[in-house]
């Protein structure tokens, strides 16, 4: 608006307007120290607040957006060959699920069947166990003698192991008969495929929504650990991935080979276990060990199932990690574990699909957080010396 002068009012006419003068624009504020913490505090607290309130509804919407986060990359390829990424969405979201599909039909009757089996051996196996038990202690009082190995705690070690195999088998019928009321059909068939095909076909629009949405202050050092934390979490969940699928195929085979009669389920239980760094591997051994016990009476047998668990731990040690990994893999195990352990205990299944993301997103802050007090004069300033 001009400042020149207006002429002045005709007589008897309205008075003249003064013109308007607007307060000169202020200078932008900045942030302070503490309005940023509190953001991030808010934030955090906010996100803790809402898994815990959502929990219950939140799994398949988390599973959803797991299974984007894999396919993104393949819907990405789709589209630099010229395939729109709805349709190269919808076409990989079909044959996942179709997949899915044919390996339940596939792989759930035999398992059943299995499960049959474990149910009518089971007080064979649970006898057969005690039987090598039993002669195992008897040499073990020969050898030590009386006052080391008595009747009392021979026949407490028997009983216990019964005990504990059938609770195994028991458990292992309730998980596998009763699996899919765990995950509720209705959620994996059409929630789930659902949700993921949308978040697919949004992922980078999603992306750089929330990338404009970064304080400018910070959205450099941000995007880079964003960069990061996709780094470390897509290698180590390949890697996982890989090593699920290679040791259950493995097992499996391997196992029904050697003449285990629950072979099938106790090596695709031994992958699937996997997933969780070393436990996998002790539970699939102790159970097919246990279970060569009860069905062979032997120690060849038993053996032979020693050797085939030893050669796949090879084969994940020696091949799977150097040769197809090398070491990208940034996630210690321990720290995976407790994750995965922490986050089954704060939010149920929820949280074990949280877990590693945010182990991975923690571990990438902690070295970041790191890096910087190394080059902080809180680490590099020389202790003073009396003069």
């Amino acid at each position: 608006m001009s400042d020149a002068p207006r002429p002045p009012a005709k007589p008897g006419g309205p008075p003249a307007v003064p013109p308007a003068r607007f307060p000169p624009p202020s200078a932008p504020r900045t942030a302070t120290r503490a309005q940023r913490s509190a953001l991030v505090l808010g934030l955090a607290g906010a996100l803790l607040f809402s898994l815990w309130l959502f929990q219950g509804i939140l799994t398949p919407f988390v599973l959803a957006a797991v299974i984007a986060y894999f396919l993104d990359p393949l819907a990405t390829r789709l589209a630099r060959i010229g395939i729109r990424r709805g349709l190269g969405a919808f076409l990989l979201i079909f044959v996942l699920m179709t997949v899915g599909l044919l390996a339940v039909l596939l792989f759930y009757p035999l398992i059943l069947a299995q499960l049959g089996i474990l149910v009518q051996r089971l007080p064979t196996y649970i006898a057969g166990v005690g039987a090598v038990l039993r002669d195992g202690l008897i040499r073990l009082e020969e050898a030590l003698g009386p006052e080391m190995v008595d009747q009392r705690l021979r026949e407490l070690a028997i009983t216990q192991a019964g005990s504990m195999l059938a609770w195994l088998g028991t458990a292992a019928t309730r998980l596998i008969g009763g699996g899919f009321a765990l995950f509720q059909v209705f959620t994996l068939l059409v929630v789930v495929p659902v949700v993921a095909f949308y978040l697919l076909r949004d992922w980078a629009a999603m992306l750089a929504r929330i990338e404009s949405w970064l304080p400018r202050r910070n959205a450099s050092v941000l995007r880079q650990l964003a960069r990061d934390t996709d780094r470390v979490l897509s290698a180590w969940l390949r890697g996982q991935l890989l090593c699920c699928a290679a040791l259950g195929v493995f097992y499996a085979i391997a196992l029904q080979l050697a003449g285990l009669e629950l072979g099938l389920t106790v090596g695709l239980m031994a992958g699937v276990l996997t997933f969780i760094p070393y436990v996998g591997s002790l539970t699939g051994f102790a159970v097919a060990v246990l279970l060569a016990i009860g069905q062979f009476g032997s120690w060849n047998e038993v053996l032979v199932i020693v050797g085939i668990f030893v050669v796949g731990q090879t084969i994940e040690g020696y091949v799977i990690y150097p040769y197809l990994l090398g070491d990208r893999v940034e996630l210690h195990a321990v720290w995976v574990i407790f994750a995965l352990f922490a986050g089954g205990v704060a939010f149920g299944f929820l949280g074990v699909l949280l877990a590693v993301p945010m182990a991975a997103a923690l571990g990438v802050v902690a070295r970041y957080w790191l890096r910087r007090y190394l080059e902080s004069p809180l680490y590099l300033d020389p202790p003073r010396t009396g003069t």
